[in-house]
């Protein structure tokens, strides 16, 4: 189910994720570039994991993540929640 900007704002709001164009979005910094790869890697586990995969771009000493269900053409609980983990990382 789609949740409205609102909610996600709300849910997200103490993580620095932003909602931009239907998609949450977060980027990472590191202090190099292998430590994003890592970063990535892991992330890429743990989206197989819930079966709910985001966008990841690998810049230099960068990561940006951008997470939207592509069934649903939207953000949902299932992205939020997806979002929420991998701030645990």
């Amino acid at each position: 189910m789609l949740i409205s900007p609102e909610e996600i704002k709300k849910s997200l709001s103490s993580s620095k994720w932003k909602y931009l164009n239907g998609k949450i979005i977060k980027n990472y910094k590191f202090n190099t570039y292998m430590e994003g790869v890592s970063f990535a890697q892991k992330i890429a586990a743990l989206a197989e994991k819930q079966n709910h995969h985001p966008n990841i771009i690998i810049g230099y000493c960068t990561i940006e993540i951008s997470i939207f269900s592509h069934q649903m053409n939207g953000v949902t609980t299932k992205c939020v929640n997806l979002a929420t983990t991998i701030n645990a990382l």
